[in-house]
């Protein structure tokens, strides 16, 4: 079951560009720089969000479809901004930053810092029905209240920043129609355990956020030590077992495209990469050490595990929006613009 949510009846587009420097089409023809000035501006942009959270009365927000940075090739964890902008936000770094984290406002300030200099981490911060914020590509920010938020209103306009009243923010969640949502409840586990039965390991790759996901090699034996440390209400995705034979593997290379390669390193660590015909060399270098691996396509209409889910909360509701999709494939495109 998945949990439906309501539009907010007072948004706000905030910026630092006057309305008045904009020509017939609506474009900006002033001279406010479109990157943030890690400075004044910032802050400005810091204090106004936490002038509607005090005027909507809350003080913690939810993370909502967390994105990270999808780079070509990704041998690791490496971004423009160090560990995703995430290093300091969270105790964890980037394993705190999941659907459905709550933070508080100084937290969420700290979320809006990331989002501002454009090089690391996006999510949507809301409180259902009552708050969110958005931050969009140029210093566009939009802030929704169930509240008109009078004094926060003048106190952003007082700090320099500039508000225009619109209907809805162009940030907002829109979910494709493909149905609902399988959780991945007891009856999912006891599937997989079946498919695992025997000699017949699978993989599970569990991804958390857009763009970033952990895999780990099944058997009966470590399937309920995986389950209960994975990421609250990540997609769960179900693949065939690794293959050891590693020049059959590299043989399914195509001539050209994006495609992720998994691969078990000797010492039973597993890996990934993400790549296109310009990174293949590498990936086949990376793969002569592998004990075992497979190469998956990155267009969704090609990728279709065996079985897909997303983790329920604890109240068996999925809250946890992943715009429709069972296929899983990522998307270089998934940053909003």
């Amino acid at each position: 079951m998945l949990e439906d949510e309501g539009v907010l009846p007072y948004v706000y587009r905030v910026t630092k560009y006057d309305p008045a420097d904009r020509d017939e089409h609506g474009h900006y023809t002033g001279t406010e720089d479109t990157v943030s000035d890690h400075g004044r501006v910032e802050g400005a942009y810091f204090q106004a969000v936490e002038a509607f959270a005090a005027d909507t009365g809350i003080e913690r927000l939810t993370v909502r479809e967390p994105h990270l940075p999808a780079p070509l090739v990704n041998f690791g964890l490496e971004a423009p901004m160090d560990g995703f902008g995430l290093a300091s936000v969270f105790p964890t770094g980037p394993d705190g930053f999941h659907d459905g984290a709550e933070v508080s406002v100084g937290t969420a300030m700290e979320l809006v810092r990331v989002m501002l200099r454009d090089g690391g981490a996006w999510c949507r911060l809301e409180v259902q029905d009552t708050f969110a914020v958005h931050v969009g590509w140029d210093q566009y920010m939009y802030v929704g209240s169930s509240r008109p938020c009078v004094t926060a209103v003048a106190r952003t306009r007082a700090l320099g920043l500039f508000l225009e009243r619109i209907d809805a923010s162009p940030y907002d969640f829109e979910a494709e129609d493909e149905g609902p949502q399988r959780p991945a409840d007891d009856e999912f586990w006891a599937q997989l355990r079946w498919l695992t039965s025997g000699t017949n390991a699978r993989v599970l790759e569990e991804q958390s956020a857009y763009n970033i996901g952990r895999w780990h090699r099944l058997t009966t034996d470590n399937i309920d030590t995986i389950r209960a440390g994975l990421a609250p209400r990540a997609r769960r995705a179900i693949w065939p077992d690794l293959s050891s034979d590693i020049d059959a593997v590299l043989a399914t290379l195509p001539t050209e495209g994006h495609v992720e390669c998994v691969w078990q390193g000797k010492d039973g660590r597993m890996h990934s990469a993400t790549a296109d015909e310009d990174a293949f060399p590498e990936i086949t270098a990376r793969l002569s050490s592998a004990s075992a691996a497979m190469i998956l396509s990155m267009y969704a209409d090609d990728r279709v595990p065996l079985l897909a889910a997303v983790m329920p909360d604890s109240d068996g509701v999925v809250r946890a929006r992943w715009d429709g999709r069972v296929t899983y494939g990522r998307q270089f495109s998934s940053t909003p613009s």
